[in-house]
């Protein structure tokens, strides 16, 4: 397979339950070199910040050799007096970023814009959707224009931005992802677990976004769990909580199916291995396990 050649691999602070500055299990020197001791090649950013900025995050990854993904920054594109306050948001986010040197440009940090939480679609996230809470038509193409800016924003600091829907978020759903991608021109970040949740289907879209592909979110999903913790109720938190993203190859995303798409459409870039872990109640020890076997897992599935 030949995207051995044209992809790195990367972890991600999200698989510890890392989603905030404080409180983090584990401090980021000690995530750093376990990733590079589990053969990972780079991170992904975690809240802004986790990592340190400027010279002091640039020796702290060279040290390591682990290099940066890129990293996630929610803007409130519905909300146009929030959209402006959050650009001073997206601002130090760009400023993270542009600090680290890539040593080639196809492996450069790629700021993934997203949304903030949805109350009501996080509280019933995924299949079948909370089409009640979506986005009314009218509002899609000034939704789309800010996107837009947010996109021109990141490439007037020389970083290419993604895009990526995300479950309990105004895109949760592959149609409002291809609504986006055609009022647009951002690239998609490709979450295979997300998508699978929100009744997508990970190997269509794989083909479908051909050359829209910007970042890949490499994630396992178990459905059962899902519709489980749904039907009883329980919105997002309760879903990664309940194992909803389990490790590679224990779930229900066809990820061979996946990696053979990314590897006929050429996709070049970074594939972050992620498996949501809960905010709270971790065990650090299965968590450690199951980024090794996640590894492992993927290093197989290339060869």
């Amino acid at each position: 397979m030949q995207l051995t050649g044209r992809t790195r691999v990367a972890g991600a602070p999200v698989n510890y339950g890392i989603y905030q500055l404080a409180g983090a299990p584990v401090g980021p020197d000690e995530l750093l070199a376990e990733l590079a001791r589990d053969g990972y090649a780079g991170i992904d950013s975690g809240p802004i910040g986790y990592l340190g900025a400027g010279q002091a995050l640039a020796r702290r990854l060279a040290t390591t050799g682990v290099g940066l993904a890129g990293g996630w920054v929610d803007l409130r594109f519905a909300d146009p007096d929030g959209f402006a306050e959050d650009l001073a948001q997206l601002d130090a986010a760009l400023d993270v970023f542009a600090a680290v040197a890539a040593d080639d440009p196809r492996f450069a940090p790629r700021p993934t814009l997203a949304c903030p939480a949805n109350p009501a679609r996080m509280a019933r996230p995924g299949t079948p959707p909370d089409l009640a809470s979506a986005l009314p038509a009218a509002a899609w193409p000034d939704f789309a224009a800010r996107v837009q800016r947010a996109a021109d924003r990141c490439r007037d600091r020389g970083l290419e931005p993604v895009f990526h829907y995300h479950l309990g978020t105004d895109v949760e759903t592959e149609a409002e992802a291809d609504r986006l991608l055609e009022l647009t021109d951002i690239a998609v970040c490709l979450d295979t677990g997300h998508l699978l949740l929100a009744g997508g289907d990970p190997v269509a879209a794989v083909r479908r976004w051909a050359g829209r592909i910007g970042q890949v979110h490499l994630k396992d999903a178990d459905l059962a769990t899902h519709h489980r913790v749904r039907a009883t109720g329980g919105g997002l938190a309760d879903v990664v909580a309940a194992g909803g993203f389990c490790p590679l190859g224990a779930g229900d995303v066809d990820l061979a199916g996946v990696l053979a798409g990314l590897d006929a459409v050429r996709y070049t870039g970074w594939l972050v291995i992620e498996q949501d872990a809960p905010a709270a109640g971790r065990d650090l020890d299965r968590i450690r396990a199951d980024q090794r076997a996640n590894r492992r897992w993927l290093a197989e599935a290339l060869r």
